[in-house]
């Protein structure tokens, strides 16, 4: 089928596929870039939420031990 094209034409097609590939390229890095933060968020989340949980066990429990600590004549 080249063997049909003018010149120009095949200049024209291979400056299209080469600009079509960055385009793609670009798109999967943009995805790659959306899935990194999209874990990071998530693990970030995760990690809060064991830190809360973490700091209201620890402010639960120095809250019985004084009750208990008080509760003692």
């Amino acid at each position: 089928m080249s063997d049909n094209l003018t010149k120009s034409r095949q200049t024209a097609e291979a400056a299209f596929a080469r600009t079509q590939s960055q385009f793609l390229a670009r798109g999967r890095a943009v995805d790659e870039l959306d899935a990194i933060t999209a874990a990071r968020d998530e693990k970030t989340a995760r990690l809060r939420e064991a830190r809360l949980t973490r700091e209201r066990e620890t402010r639960e429990r120095a809250t019985a031990a004084l009750v208990a600590k008080r509760a003692r004549p």
